[in-house]
């Protein structure tokens, strides 16, 4: 599958290390990671170039191209709900994980419907059980 994992870039990067190790598991099953360089720890420099314009334009392409969204929540970020709700308009299932204990907003945490689902995670390990689970639906 095309999948577009979406995380904190501005809102902080404290969670990067986790970032890093979901998108590096999910290229070990197989999927193509549209926005693998976000997990990296020179995102912001890979992206500092770019003018808002362009990463907008670059991003809902690849928002319209892929098959599902996983998005970390842990870390609060503007850019994070829009793209979660991007691709929920557009009909994108889409799981959002966050750390077991952080508070997520409930503007996330009170979506129900097909193609949406919220967990929170404790392990690595977990998160990744997770993420399989989510990706055997579709």
């Amino acid at each position: 599958m095309d999948l577009y994992f979406s995380c904190s870039l501005t809102g902080g990067r404290n969670d990067q290390p986790a970032y890093a190790a979901m998108v590096a598991y999910l290229q070990t099953l197989g999927h193509l990671v549209l926005t693998a360089h976000l997990a990296s720890e020179a995102a912001m420099a890979a992206d500092g170039e770019q003018t808002p314009e362009a990463v907008f334009e670059r991003d809902t392409a690849w928002l319209r191209r892929c098959d599902a969204v996983v998005a970390e929540v842990s870390t609060p970020s503007h850019g994070v709900g829009f793209e979660v709700a991007y691709a929920l308009e557009r009909g994108k299932p889409v799981l959002c994980l966050a750390r077991e204990g952080v508070r997520v907003s409930k503007m996330l945490t009170g979506i129900r419907g097909a193609g949406f689902d919220f967990r929170t995670y404790r392990t690595q390990v977990e998160a990744h059980a997770h993420l399989e689970s989510f990706l055997a639906r579709y």
